[in-house]
């Protein structure tokens, strides 16, 4: 749940304290690491297609061929001879933002009252892009769960503080149980089914979160775990999006039990966003579209819709001449650099592949202040500012902004 003010001067206090030399508590015990020549081979359920290292050119084939797979289920589930043209294809982007993802969970129910939302084919997330994307990713059905999440929920439902000093020896100033309950009381038995049964008709459901050892991304083929049958799909469902949204030092890591050549290891994965606030496909998935268009062969009309969990226009604030307030000041520039650029890197992908591009973002024009994390007034107004312009249809960017 990258980008917070108030979160990032607690992690610069903890690391403040960190450096007075504590002694006592022992630090957390966790399983052996992978090695370095072997993070690719690590396996969490055994499922093939479970995730993907896209920071390799085996992965980048991987989730190539898992893009074209699911084209074919598609073409099984409408029927299509070969040759004759698949339907309109619409992508989904849901970027990271913590309480900000109110903003994009009120654009969707908005857009559903209009009744002209999409059935998406690829839906992605990151942190709480992560949170939001199943919800999206199912459609309008599950509206309600997705308003409740983002206008019922405090902070209580998030995280319980360890206190200052316990933090210093544990991994994180927070614990994200009322959090990992949350995310179970929503995705439930039916919700993983209802997620399989997408899969099987050709959509895609991709989560992202960082491999903290490898210091790689890895995108979790959501869809295809569901469908898998493993009696931990569940549960390693629900990791997973904790895990996308856990924020280092501020959220604790999440461990994945891994097997690597018949041995156990364990994997420390924390938020996407510290990869990437949000992401809509690889490379390599458009280098098959960019050779039909080279060649003359027509390719099926894509639209792919962003939702930037966040404004894009630089947010003044007087900066105290302190050492946390000017650390924690270039912190936040950097994250909303970072939120930026990862918009202009999908709009310069999307335009080389020929694909319609949609943006949405918090606009100037929302001025409610947010008095302390997850505050849940100021989630309900930012919910009912993205319903509203979702409802009358949102005015959707072309193209970032300058």
């Amino acid at each position: 749940m990258t980008g917070f003010p108030a979160r990032r001067r607690a992690l610069l206090a903890l690391g403040a304290a960190g450096t007075l030399g504590l002694p006592g508590c022992a630090a957390p015990v966790r399983g052996t690491a992978v090695p370095r020549d072997k993070v690719l081979a690590a396996q969490v359920l055994g499922v093939p297609n479970e995730r993907f290292m896209v920071a390799s050119p085996e992965g980048q084939r991987a989730i190539e061929a898992e893009f074209i797979s699911a084209t074919e289920r598609m073409r099984t589930r409408l029927a299509l001879r070969p040759g004759q043209p698949l339907p309109k294809l619409n992508l989904l982007s849901v970027s990271g933002g913590g309480e900000n993802g109110a903003f994009g969970a009120g654009l969707l129910c908005g857009w559903s009252e209009l009744g002209t939302r999409p059935e998406f084919n690829l839906v992605t997330g990151v942190s709480t892009g992560a949170l939001t994307a199943p919800f999206a990713f199912l459609g309008r059905d599950y509206d309600p769960q997705l308003r409740s999440v983002y206008t019922d929920l405090t902070l209580r439902d998030i995280a319980e503080s360890r206190g200052l000093i316990a933090a210093v020896f544990d991994d994180a100033l927070a614990d994200t149980t009322p959090l990992f309950r949350t995310i179970s009381r929503y995705l439930d038995q039916d919700m993983l089914a209802a997620i399989a049964r997408a899969y099987q008709g050709g959509r895609l459901l991709l989560i992202g979160s960082t491999h903290l050892d490898a210091q790689v991304p890895v995108i979790w083929n959501i869809g295809a775990i569901a469908a898998s049958g493993h009696p931990r799909a569940l549960e390693t469902v629900r990791r997973i999006l904790l895990s996308s949204a856990s924020i280092p030092g501020a959220f604790p890591p999440v461990m994945f039990d891994v097997t690597v050549d018949g041995q156990p290891h364990q994997e420390m994965h924390v938020d996407g966003g510290a990869f990437a606030q949000a992401f809509l496909y690889p490379t390599s998935v458009g280098r098959g579209r960019r050779e039909r268009i080279a060649r003359g062969t027509s390719a099926r009309d894509v639209e792919a819709y962003i939702i930037r969990n966040g404004r894009l226009d630089p947010e003044w604030a007087a900066v105290e001449r302190r050492t946390l307030g000017i650390t924690g000041r270039a912190i936040s520039t950097m994250i909303a650099a970072s939120g930026y650029n990862d918009v202009v890197r999908m709009y310069n992908n999307t335009q080389r592949d020929g694909i319609g591009f949609n943006l949405a973002f918090i606009g100037s024009d929302f001025t409610e202040e947010l008095p302390a994390p997850f505050d849940q007034g100021f989630m309900r107004a930012l919910f009912q500012y993205g319903y509203e312009r979702g409802r009358r249809g949102y005015d959707w960017a072309s193209r970032p902004p300058l």
